[in-house]
């Protein structure tokens, strides 16, 4: 079926029919109305490579990762995709695999299938070189902050995430509060720590021991650290995690030491990674990400940057708490 077949059986003219089922506004409802039922009738479907030709656009992204296998990329292109989707816009996925040659490769790749932009998925919310020298259409930057500020970088806003886990825990009657995170060379986990100490601050507070305890982000780190405190530092009443791999290592140490949860020590994660916090006993209390928004925010800005207004700096998107049964009040005294 052509686009001739659906103006005769809708009565129009080819230049109203293909007015209509691109949405141009010079067209009457009703007419538009009869065209797309038409259309729908005959199962007309337009040439997408044609109308690239004549528009100059293929519709098409491309989405260059570093970490497909990870639990941040997923939930991100998830976002991404649905937001393109509404647009009926599709998505080339590549998978760099951290290999320098490879991601040059890709880029090449795409570009020669003349995608309309690019989005850059990092694999930690941190700094990674710019790309956009070697990309001449739009590119925005999620997940990961380009080096260079003429570009757009989407990120989670971890000091922000911080500040949430640290209020939460104050609110609950919490000031005996120890912090046991990932590597110091994250800037993530430099972040958090960075929005905890400001709550701490604002409430006359210190951390329990001083300092965080950094290590790596894993269960076998969170069981270590959570009995080193307890047995230092008895007097503990809550523990702010770096991830949610840290907080189930860290409940199941201080269980086996006799701790109730959340009565005698709460326990806070991170990343509401659903898999661990809900399985976790109690369920975890954690700070979620929004990945899903983040991708989808990326795709605002890529939007944007092709109808002619791009953006640069950085954008931080709020992070939300997500309340389960590893946090509560602390019980009153007798």
């Amino acid at each position: 079926m052509t686009l001739t077949d659906v103006a005769r059986l809708a009565g129009v003219s080819v230049a109203t029919a293909s007015k209509a089922l691109n949405a141009r506004g010079e067209v009457a409802p009703d007419t538009r109305l009869r065209v797309l039922q038409a259309a729908n009738q005959l199962s007309f479907q337009p040439n997408v490579l044609a109308r690239g030709l004549i528009s100059g656009r293929t519709r098409t992204i491309g989405l260059l990762t570093d970490e497909l296998g990870g639990r941040f990329s997923i939930p991100i292109l998830l976002g991404a995709e649905n937001a393109l989707g509404n647009e009926q816009m599709s998505v080339l996925l590549c998978d760099a695999r951290g290999d320098a040659i490879r991601r040059q490769h890709y880029i090449r790749t795409l570009l020669a299938r003349q995608v309309d932009g690019f989005i850059i998925l990092g694999d930690s919310n941190d700094l990674r070189p710019s790309l956009s020298r070697d990309i001449p259409v739009p590119v925005v930057y999620v997940y990961g902050q380009s080096t260079d500020p003429a570009d757009l970088s989407v990120l989670a806003d971890d000091e922000g995430g911080g500040r949430l886990a640290m209020e939460h825990l104050i609110s609950l009657r919490r000031r005996n509060i120890a912090h046991i995170t990932g590597p110091q060379s994250y800037r993530a986990a430099r972040d958090r720590v960075t929005g905890l100490q400001a709550v701490l601050a604002e409430s006359g507070l210190e951390l329990v021991g001083g300092e965080p305890l950094y290590g790596e982000w894993s269960q076998r780190w969170g069981r270590h650290a959570a009995r080193m405190l307890i047995t230092a530092h008895p007097e503990i009443d809550a523990i702010f995690c770096g991830n949610d791999q840290i907080a189930a290592g860290a409940a199941q140490a201080l269980q086996e030491h006799g701790c109730r949860i959340p009565d005698d020590v709460a326990i806070i994660g991170y990343d509401n990674w659903e898999e661990m916090a809900a399985d976790c006993r109690p369920p975890l209390t954690t700070v979620d990400l929004n990945l899903e928004q983040l991708g989808a925010t990326a795709v605002m800005h890529l939007f944007a940057a092709l109808d002619g207004t791009p953006s640069s700096g950085v954008i931080r998107q709020p992070c939300r708490l997500v309340v389960r049964e590893s946090t509560g009040p602390l019980p009153q005294q007798a």
